[in-house]
């Protein structure tokens, strides 16, 4: 595992920001496994049961808040990391609606916060996560490729357009790669990925998560919008992304600074109501209903990226198609549900690493 993204990561001090959450709890265990000195900063984990908890991982856990410019400096100063991964925001859209101003405080302000604390700490690199719902969204049957607009139609979805305009703001004029190596050390890149599944999720007003609180206990999960379209895809795909980025980062290699999408090829697009149907295979005592309420918040139906950057320059493909991503997911509830610990986090990262050696692909190497 350590030998992952050409063994960059290995005794790397790295601080991820939003730890306890679902993808930061997952991407800060491939750190542990690639041998990353660990640093998470984040609020306390805010589901029970939790992934983070669960994975009882050997690092050093800061709780604190992104909006806490104080003690982001004196987390940074003491640590000292050389990258960081920022993942800590409020994430939900029907959270956004609302509670609009703690949304944009921690998803705007907040990641300003982060990003003068890395310049006041001379951090090497950066890789920013923003989300696709940052695009101006205009229900196009074709993906958004980076250079599209930002925009966002909710709260949150704006928030996250605000914070990827803040990175490009930052990029332009405190790490401009003009200037690398002569005024500043930082590289700045940004990262969007579609929606994203897998083992360990207990956030509210998810998906997958409904589907799997409401299976575990007997009942039948609500479905909110059937027919809007996603690019589903397992927490470890994006995951890849960013490590791949970070690796770019860390080189040296200044053409990378920039923003990336990551998501799935075009089979993991399908609707809300598809999900379902497949995720039934996996797990037969599922069933659900439809929320027919015509007054429920607005929600985009159809949004889809365009990763043909990804694939090019950075050669990141997906690993799992859309069938075994719902396969690991639900296999991974159901596992914890019987057994009331977690079994496959493991397996599902060895499985994962193991399938994409096999494709050859870039980051294995």
């Amino acid at each position: 595992m350590q030998s992952l993204f050409s063994g960059v990561y290995k005794d790397k001090t790295v601080l991820v920001t939003g730890h306890t959450g679902f993808k930061g709890s997952w991407l800060v265990y491939w750190l542990k496994e690639m041998g990353a000195n660990v640093v998470g900063y984040s609020l306390e984990a805010p589901t029970t049961p939790n992934h983070i908890e669960l994975l009882d991982l050997d690092m050093i856990s800061v709780i604190g808040d992104i909006r806490d410019l104080d003690k982001l400096n004196e987390t940074f100063q003491i640590h000292m990391p050389e990258i960081v991964f920022h993942l800590a925001a409020q994430p939900l859209v029907r959270f956004s609606y609302e509670n609009p101003i703690e949304t944009y405080e921690t998803n705007v302000m907040g990641t300003l916060k982060v990003f003068e604390a890395c310049r006041k700490a001379n951090v090497k690199a950066i890789v920013n996560i923003t989300s696709d719902k940052a695009y101006e969204n205009k229900e196009w049957i074709w993906g958004y490729r980076e250079n599209d607009p930002m925009g966002g139609y909710d709260p949150y979805s704006s928030s996250k357009g605000c914070a990827d305009l803040l990175a490009n703001s930052y990029r332009n004029s405190y790490f401009n790669t003009y200037d690398y190596k002569q005024t500043h050390n930082t590289l700045l890149a940004s990262c969007r990925a579609g929606n994203v599944i897998g083992g360990g999720d207990w956030a509210q007003d998810r998906l997958m998560t409904d589907i799997m609180l409401s299976v575990s206990k007997g009942k039948k999960v609500t479905i909110r919008n059937p027919h809007a379209t996603r690019p589903w895809q397992h927490v470890l795909e994006p995951l890849s992304g960013y490590l791949q980025v970070g690796q770019k980062l860390l080189e040296e290699k200044v053409e990378f600074g920039e923003a990336w999408n990551f998501g799935p090829s075009d089979e993991g697009s399908i609707t809300v109501e598809e999900v379902v149907k497949n995720v039934k295979k996996h797990w037969d005592t599922i069933d659900y209903e439809i929320n027919k309420d015509p007054n429920q918040m607005h929600e985009a139906n159809l949004l889809k990226l365009d990763c043909s950057k990804a694939h090019i320059q950075l050669k990141w493909k997906d690993v799992w198609n859309s069938n075994t991503t719902f396969e690991k997911t639900v296999k991974w509830y159901k596992s914890f549900y019987e057994n009331n610990k977690i079994i496959l986090t493991q397996k599902d990262l060895e499985a994962y690493v193991n399938d994409a050696r096999a494709r050859n692909i870039e980051w294995t190497k």
